[in-house]
């Protein structure tokens, strides 16, 4: 039962599509706990459609862990990176279209953010998703259909990335090509279905852009495993920024629109990464704040709450960060 769910879920016609039958728990959840009217979070979208999406391997290779001192440090009790910096991508959403590449949506929302913060809001370059996507390929990924969150913090360390935007954006040297579709609600963009091919991997960028692709590229001088620490955690973003965390996605979560999530019932999706930024604590409940990459239609605008403390749906413990390499370029080539 969901005795214990306060956050706040989308509305019941989505049972007659993603679920409906087929978990008949969600539908007594929906009946138990109080729901706002979001709009039909992946209407009509297969369920196997939605399990791609969540292409993060868990369990896989993890670098050392970086354990920092607390150095008599207050943490405040609510923190969020959105409000502390003029970073444009802090308050970023973006849009994984149909393609498995949650793992590097969420490896280069928080190496754009850090390399922001770290240079104290001089440097702004937006990573490029695509770049990680198509050329870290098989170390990483096996593409759309999943990668390992953490070696592709070790790609940025040691073979670069560089920038661009999202889809259509003209931004940096390599934008996403893989189109945005409506997986969420009956909204202007177009149907999704199926799954998009891996793009290939480029080595030079877009026509017109100014740079060249080598002279492009950002590189990390650290990447590291967070201990499954709540104070820990909190310090690593704190100090250096939002952090990339993996965690066990089950069907309950496609409802969500507001409120502090956990897991209450339904079967999981499989594994996904997400961008960590913050943290605070609502009606009591101490939350982590979360930056999605299903679009802004999805949830709260794009962004979610999940339980802290607890290591909801191992939340936790799967959190991989680095810090940027200033000048961007590798260490073994810096004088």
């Amino acid at each position: 039962v969901c005795t214990t769910c306060h956050w706040a879920l989308s509305p019941a016609v989505l049972f007659s599509t993603v679920t409906g039958h087929q978990h008949p728990l969600l539908r007594n959840c929906l009946t138990l706990c109080s729901w706002s009217q979001a709009g039909h979070n992946f209407y009509s979208v297969p369920l196997s459609y939605v399990k791609r999406l969540c292409g993060t391997f868990i369990n896989g290779p993890q670098p050392p862990v970086w354990y920092l001192p607390d150095r008599g440090i207050r943490l405040p009790e609510h923190f969020d990176w959105r409000q502390q910096i003029l970073c444009p991508t802090t308050r970023q959403i973006r849009d994984q279209g149909s393609c498995g590449s949650c793992w590097a949506f969420a490896a280069v929302g928080a190496i754009s953010d850090r390399i922001c913060i770290q240079s104290e809001g001089k440097v702004n370059a937006e990573i490029s998703a695509e770049d990680l996507l198509s050329c870290c390929v098989p170390n990483c990924s096996d593409g759309c259909s999943g990668g390992f969150a953490a070696v592709a913090w070790d790609y940025w360390k040691e073979q670069g990335l560089v920038t661009g935007g999202e889809y259509g954006s003209n931004i940096g040297c390599r934008p996403y090509s893989i189109p945005p579709c409506e997986h969420h609600v009956n909204g202007s963009r177009p149907a999704c279905s199926g799954e998009a091919t891996v793009p290939r991997c480029r080595r030079h960028c877009e026509t017109g852009y100014t740079r060249s692709y080598c002279k492009d590229k950002y590189y990390g001088a650290t990447s590291y495993s967070v201990s499954a620490n709540e104070t820990q955690i909190q310090l690593e973003i704190y100090r250096h920024g939002p952090v990339d965390g993996s965690l066990s996605m089950y069907t309950d979560i496609l409802l969500y629109k507001t409120g502090v999530y956990h897991h209450v019932t339904g079967e999981m999706l499989g594994g996904h990464s997400v961008k960590m930024l913050g943290w605070g604590v609502e009606d009591g409940t101490p939350y982590w704040l979360i930056a999605n990459s299903w679009n802004t239609d999805w949830g709260d605008n794009g962004f979610f709450k999940i339980l802290r403390g607890s290591n909801e749906c191992g939340i936790e413990s799967e959190i991989i960060a680095g810090l940027p390499s200033f000048p961007h370029t590798p260490l073994s080539k810096q004088p």
